[in-house]
């Protein structure tokens, strides 16, 4: 199986263990804001004819389908 090239890999762990444990905790809500905000605008796109009310209720259930169920 051949691994995609990731030509910065190691500048990125350089930069990540040069970040305090706060940075590197912010870097993640920041991120995970980004991975949600373009969740919603696929969901958007996908369902463009339903209202905020149903979309949110497709939000919610297709992040209840992420969740593991082990926890």
């Amino acid at each position: 199986m051949d691994i995609k090239p990731r030509p910065n890999h190691r500048l990125y762990l350089k930069i990540l263990s040069r970040m305090t444990p706060e940075q590197r905790l912010n870097k993640v809500f920041e991120l995970n804001e980004c991975v949600r905000t373009l969740f919603v605008a696929g969901l958007r796109k996908r369902f463009p004819d339903v209202s905020e009310q149903e979309l949110h209720k497709i939000l919610l259930g297709r992040l209840a389908k992420c969740h593991n169920a082990n926890y």
